[in-house]
């Protein structure tokens, strides 16, 4: 067995765990300024994902390929499913909180 292997052995970390190690002893790792809104956001996200009010209809609809991949960069923006933007932006829309320009 390799020096490394070895190693990783005595450490008990998994290969993931030792990935992340490696990153940190990279200098890989910043600290987030506006923690506590970072973490309030990202609850937000959660939390919003396993709402009880959950969808019970289904649509397909046909857009253009361009239109999708700039509603799935959106969403990434957004740190939310890209079906998740699509179905905000109908419901907005829907109940008068968005509006066309023009």
């Amino acid at each position: 067995m390799s020096e490394m292997g070895k190693t990783k052995a005595k450490s008990g970390l998994s290969d993931e765990e030792e990935g992340v190690l490696e990153s940190y002893d990279r200098a890989e790792w910043h600290s987030i300024e506006g923690l506590a809104a970072e973490k309030h956001r990202y609850q937000e996200y959660a939390r919003n994902t396993f709402r009880k009010d959950r969808k019970d209809a289904r649509v397909n609809i046909r857009i253009s390929s361009k239109d999708l991949e700039a509603l799935r960069k959106r969403a990434v923006e957004e740190g939310i499913p890209y079906q998740t933007l699509i179905a905000s932006i109908l419901h907005k829309y829907a109940s008068g909180r968005l509006k066309e320009r023009l």
